[in-house]
């Protein structure tokens, strides 16, 4: 096979992992309602199908990163890819809730493998001229899966039943670990030999675990402390890989490679704020306008679709056009549309709601490609695992932040009532507060994004 067939064989393997993944996480939420009929869990139990998955793919996605960089990127992206597609069979399987819960575990554990290890697979297949749009095509299948998962998700839950879903992905999976085995052949590890800091990972995973139990757990005096411990072992962790010889992260590429540090700011300040806009106009959508679930959806299913339309075309523009300049026009246009949306009212049309979508889809489209690209060209080439898992750390982070931000919105103005016809003004007043801090927090990003400089590419980035 020649290099610029493996070139596009090794994309179309990312591509369509990177779609799976919020395929599946999309698709679940969708079931949620009919498994939990099938097996008969409470709203907790429920919950916590969602949330082990995210937990799971967050807190291990930096250790394994690393042994990417130790072991060698193909190896743990095969095994990844493995596991996720074992563990989908088995979650089809599940006679109940222990079995399911366990199945949904192994498959964040398998994401965790894959999303780092793809895209530093990218980023080393193809050179600066080129990089920008093969990861802008990367963000775009992300988007796609965003999109289509709830619509299609619905339709074979409603015809096939919720097993359906996981059993789906069991031989859409093994057909691109064949293709892999078959056209791309082992790449040596970047850093073999080196020791492993386990102390270190199983610091990061209680972290990432407090962090998110104790905001999906807000408010109270027992998620404020959960949280606390959860930000203590972070600064433990930190410093500890400030200590080892060896650390899971090599901090100087945050003290001393500013295009990295700035861009994954950026990265977790445009997560942090924007990723609970989707669950609350889904929530005003359906409570204050009286939309269905389904034409909800569709309608929400407007902004992935213009981000997955404008990702390739801004990767591609970064290859040319810095991406500092890029990324941070994305996220003023992303603020613009989070201090519009934040002027919702009872009133306030689909047309309207629609435009502001649209915006934000460009806004998205415009700062994901480029930030991506930004991080991966500023690093080594032995570097690009460990960035890589950074950069999808850090928006996994932003994605938790945004939601306990939005949780805790929610319970200090409806609580735990049912949101009637009585709330809706309240309702609509925390919809506005959590908007207008969302934009500015974006717009903080924006400063983060500028700061980043002009990106340089280094020639040991493309050795």
């Amino acid at each position: 096979m020649s290099l610029n067939s493996r070139k596009r064989t090794l994309l179309f393997i990312v591509m369509a992992t990177s779609a799976f993944v919020p395929f599946m996480a999309s698709a679940v939420n969708i079931a949620l309602p009919s498994l939990s009929r099938d097996l008969r869990l409470d709203a907790v139990s429920m919950s916590w199908i969602a949330t082990a998955y995210l937990l799971a793919s967050t807190a291990f996605i930096l250790p394994f990163g690393r042994l990417a960089d130790i072991h060698g990127r193909r190896s743990l992206f095969i095994i990844g890819l493995s596991l996720f597609m074992t563990a989908s069979l088995l979650a089809g399987a599940a006679p109940n809730f222990s079995w399911l819960l366990t199945a949904r575990i192994a498959q964040g554990l398998g994401t965790s493998m894959m999303l780092p290890t793809g895209m530093a697979m990218l980023t080393a297949a193809f050179p600066p001229g080129e990089r920008g749009r093969a990861l802008g095509l990367n963000v775009s299948a992300v988007y796609v899966g965003l999109s289509v998962g709830p619509v299609l998700g619905g339709l074979i839950t409603q015809a096939l039943g919720w097993r359906f879903l996981f059993f789906l992905m069991g031989p859409l999976s093994l057909l691109i670990l064949l293709l892999l085995l078959k056209n791309l052949r082992p790449e040596p590890a970047e850093t073999p030999g080196e020791p492993f800091d386990a102390p270190g990972s199983l610091l990061f995973a209680f972290s990432i675990s407090a962090l998110l139990y104790g905001f999906t757990s807000l408010p109270g005096a027992t998620a404020i402390g959960i949280i606390a411990l959860g930000l203590a072992a972070m600064l433990t962790f930190i410093w500890r890989q400030s200590q080892t010889a060896h650390p899971i992260v090599d901090l100087s590429l945050f003290r001393f490679n500013r295009t990295f540090a700035m861009s994954n700011v950026a990265t977790f300040l445009n997560y942090g704020a924007t990723t609970a806009v989707v669950f609350l106009l889904s929530l005003y959508l359906q409570y204050v306008k009286g939309v269905s679930p389904r034409d909800a959806g569709m309608l929400m299913m407007v902004q992935p679709l213009v981000q997955a339309l404008t990702s390739p075309i801004a990767g591609r523009l970064s290859d040319r056009i810095e991406p500092q300049r890029l990324a941070s026009a994305g996220m003023m246009m992303t603020v613009l549309g989070l201090l519009l949306l934040s002027a919702l009212s009872s009133a306030t049309s689909t047309g309207f709601i629609l435009a502001c979508l649209i915006l934000l889809g460009f806004g998205f489209g415009f700062f994901s490609s480029p930030n991506t690209n930004a991080i991966m060209s500023s690093v080594a080439k032995r570097n690009y695992s460990i960035a890589s898992a950074t950069v999808s750390a850090m928006r996994q982070l932003g994605q938790i932040f945004s939601m306990g931000l939005a949780t805790l919105a929610l319970n200090g103005t409806v609580g735990h009532r049912v949101i009637t016809p009585e709330l809706h003004d309240p309702f609509i007043i925390t919809i506005r507060l959590v908007l207008q801090a969302s934009a500015a927090l974006c717009f903080i990003g924006v400063f983060a994004s500028l700061a980043r400089g002009k990106m340089r590419p280094s020639t040991e980035s493309v050795e």
